[in-house]
């Protein structure tokens, strides 16, 4: 039957040979193509099989305190990735993986086998390079590394809440990391490789672009006065077994914050225990009510409105007054007061009485001038600005009260801000956490008369016997300033029996004042029945601006006089010489 139908049908048996010789030339025109032709269609397949391009890792910048010292610094880390499905073929190994990698060997079995159907995991990120070479030594399949950096912060806790950190992956976290990441941050590169079928690169093709780095960043601190801030600053926490405290210290013609301390701290370099409460920068971010450290805006006011002077006697007696339903009290019955006893002696019945004669509008003015409730110019995450109330028709208690601190809030960096515009002749400039290569243009917002007055005046409070502050002395310098303890608020309103904030508020040299400086003590427990501002801050701020002044080569201006010579003395000393002569 079948030779009958191919008898029939022979041009079938011719179509299909000719079919298969068609198809065969095909096929060889197409391979003959490929190599010599249309070469490139091959080798971009087998590039992009064999072909990778990988990311040059830039530097982020560096940190440095004024003086050029490092803050911030980057070092080049090893981070291992695995392949999962490539690592499940070596289970065996897993136990030696794991002691290489210092991690626990269950723990590792689990991620690997939870990620089986994926191709990447990380086994470890930032090993030195010593301890990635000696896990990429196991030569197991799955294994890889790339280079990274990580942050590392020279000072520690000394300098961390102003630093602030990084993640892993070098983005800024807190503090001017986070505040200057866009400068900071560096642009990666691109490099092209060649990577055989394990990932491993087997030669380096070309550089398609240049990694760069990050800029450096100068900040304003000076670390040799943050390491004293911080130290006295801690040791004051200790002695008072205090809950918390801050100190900040401004160079009062430039608005540069010199040292910025916050207890309690935290380590940036190990956060493995981190408490969340430590890495709050309080001296920008926790606000309070200042006290009597705003006494000397006050009697600022009383002397810009013409109605007072320095020697304008004022009756305190018999240390309370009354204001509506309310009473103000003075600590003591000071009795007659000039207006610079009035500071000396911190009388709350002094300056209400100034307050209630010159306005309440007039106040607010003043305060708010002096940067109370307004931005420092920091930028810095997070920070606060305070409450200062907007003026209305104050009642008579809101004006009294806001004259010895009560009603408003600031931080310590407001407050600091403050006293800079007393210091620098009544003039603001904005606060800088960056080293300033020239001066910013002052704004006057303060008669420089009075803001001299009042300087004069907060001498007396720690040059002068009987004053408050006189813990706060610092040899060979006149220092003026001004202390406050302040009860803190209760959450629900009203306020705390027994807990305190002990503040002190200050300016250094008065002949010509180059920093002023604030400290907080958040809750001293009280010693010898002590707790006030005068005995628990005092104390701090003669010792860090004291130190601050010795390092800037500041001029001493309060030395002792030589003793006059005795006439018997003088007269030898006149004899020897006319014998020499």
């Amino acid at each position: 039957m079948s030779r009958l139908t191919s008898a029939r049908y022979p041009w079938r048996f011719g179509l299909v040979c000719v079919a298969v010789v068609a198809l065969a030339s095909v096929i060889g025109w197409r391979i003959i193509d490929l190599h010599i032709v249309d070469r490139e269609f091959l080798q971009a397949h087998g590039d992009a099989r064999s072909v990778r391009y990988v990311p040059i890792p830039a530097h982020r910048g560096l940190i440095t305190d004024r003086n050029g010292e490092p803050l911030a610094v980057s070092t080049q880390v090893l981070t291992l990735w695995g392949n999962p499905k490539e690592l499940m073929g070596e289970r065996a190994r897993w136990a030696e993986l794991a002691q290489a990698l210092g991690v626990d060997g269950k723990e590792l079995a689990r991620r690997i086998e939870i990620n089986a159907q994926r191709e990447f995991m990380y086994l470890a990120r930032g090993m030195t390079p010593e301890q990635g070479v000696s896990v990429l030594k196991l030569n197991l399949d799955g294994v890889y590394a790339r280079d990274e950096f990580r942050r590392f912060y020279p000072s520690g806790e000394v300098a961390a809440h102003v630093v602030g950190f990084t993640n892993v992956d070098e983005q800024g976290q807190e503090g001017v990391e986070l505040a200057f990441d866009e400068w900071l941050r560096g642009v990666p590169g691109k490099r092209q490789v060649l990577k055989d079928r394990r990932g491993q690169v087997i030669k380096d093709v070309q550089v398609l672009s240049n990694a760069r780095r990050g800029k450096t960043l100068a900040l304003s601190i000076d670390l040799r006065i943050q390491y004293l801030a911080h130290r006295a600053l801690r040791q004051a926490l200790l002695d008072f077994d205090a809950k918390a405290g801050s100190l900040v210290l401004v160079d009062v013609q430039t608005g540069e914050v010199l040292a910025m301390a916050n207890q309690p701290t935290y380590n940036p370099n190990n956060r493995r225990n981190l408490d969340p409460a430590a890495m709050r920068n309080r001296a920008l971010i926790d606000v309070f009510e200042p006290g009597s450290t705003v006494k000397p805006f006050t009697v600022a006011m009383g002397l810009n409105s013409g109605k007072y002077a320095p020697a304008t006697v004022m009756d305190t007696r018999p240390g309370y007054m009354q204001v509506g339903r309310k009473t103000v009290r003075d600590v003591h019955n000071y009795g007659v007061l000039d207006i610079t006893g009035v500071i000396k002696k911190s009388s709350n019945v002094g300056v209400a009485r100034i307050a209630l004669d010159v306005g309440g509008e007039h106040l607010y003015s003043m305060l708010q001038q002096v940067g109370m409730g307004q931005d420092t110019g920091l930028g810095f995450p997070g920070e606060r600005v305070g409450n200062l109330p907007n003026f209305r028709v104050w009642k008579p208690i809101e004006t009294a009260v806001m004259s010895y601190g009560y009603g408003l809030s600031v931080t310590a960096a407001q407050l600091a801000h403050s006293y800079a515009v007393l210091a620098n002749e009544g003039k603001t400039v904005p606060l800088s956490l960056v080293r300033l290569d020239q001066r910013p243009e002052p704004v006057s917002v303060m008669n420089a008369e009075v803001a001299s007055q009042v300087l004069t005046m907060m001498r007396t409070v720690v040059d002068e016997d009987g004053g408050t502050g006189s813990k706060a002395r610092i040899p060979g310098y006149q220092v003026g300033g001004k202390t406050g303890t302040v009860h803190k608020t209760k959450a629900g309103g009203g306020y705390e029996d027994k807990k305190y904030r002990s503040v002190f508020a200050g300016v250094a040299p008065i002949s010509k004042p180059r920093i002023a400086g604030v400290v907080v003590i958040d809750e001293p427990r009280p010693k010898f029945g002590q707790y006030y501002g005068g005995f628990v801050a005092a104390p701090v701020f003669g010792e860090v601006v004291g130190g601050a002044l010795r390092l800037m080569n500041v001029m001493p201006d309060n030395l002792p006089k030589p003793a006059p010579e005795e006439p018997a003395l003088a007269e030898q000393a006149k004899a020897k010489q006319g014998g020499r002569s």
